[in-house]
């Protein structure tokens, strides 16, 4: 019998995989999201930042999210954007440089042993379903939010069985872009199992998912499955 991989070797084996694509995507990776950029700004706008706050931006690729960003929190305010792809990172990099900005931390990472600061005031996962389906990742990144900061969570995700194209299509552009389907059917749900309070928008005909909400600060004592269950009357009540 073929023993399994440990789950430390599954993970090395998937940030290697996913290096090796983003390294040949960087150069065009602006030009393949532009489309989705409404979608970018939606997200923002969930995160209701003010000036002189810290977000983190997790899965930051290019920096495309940094103008943004930077525009809500102010001089003041912190951007902290973590990438695991140094050619990502390279570009990230020279748009700050190129813009002045020095209120941008870069950190070429893994989302999982990231240095993120002690408590944030907010996260963004913009199209970075790897990050999200990574337990050891959203575990780490929950761990440096303070109770009450915003998330936002972004991506593809299949819809309805009957739109078959519309599901083709999100398969084709998701191999450019993950190195796995797990959990691609509700992509937030690693969030809202450790508690965090999110609303779903879905867009395109299903296929777009924008998560939105809060961490409280803790996880429930009863697993989602359980909360979801139907309470019903017991005898003699």
């Amino acid at each position: 019998m073929r023993k399994e991989d440990p789950p430390q070797k599954l993970r090395h084996d998937s940030h290697t995989a996913a290096c090796a694509m983003y390294s040949w995507r960087a150069s065009g990776y602006e030009l393949q999201l532009a489309p989705y950029e409404f979608i970018r700004r939606m997200a923002i706008n969930h995160l209701a930042l003010r000036p002189g706050q810290c977000v983190l931006d997790l899965g930051c690729g290019t920096g495309m999210s940094f103008p943004l960003l930077r525009e809500a929190v102010g001089p003041s305010g912190r951007v902290v954007a973590v990438d695991q792809s140094p050619e990502m990172l390279a570009l990230a990099r020279l748009r700050c440089e190129r813009a002045g900005w020095d209120n941008v931390a870069l950190q070429c990472a893994a989302a999982e042993e990231a240095l993120l600061p002690r408590k944030a005031d907010a996260a963004l996962l913009h199209f970075t379903h790897d990050i999200l389906q990574s337990p050891q990742a959203v575990d780490h990144l929950l761990r440096h939010l303070r109770p009450g900061a915003r998330i936002v969570a972004t991506g593809l995700k299949w819809t309805a069985p009957a739109l078959a194209p519309w599901n083709a299509l999100v398969g084709f552009y998701m191999a450019q872009s993950v190195t796995h389907y797990d959990g691609l059917r509700s992509p937030w749900l690693p969030l809202s199992q450790r508690g965090a309070q999110l609303e779903v928008d879905a867009l395109v005909m299903g296929t777009i998912f924008v998560a939105h909400g809060t961490w409280p600060g803790r996880r429930p004592a009863q697993p989602l499955e359980e909360r979801l269950q139907p309470q019903w009357p017991q005898p003699g009540n």
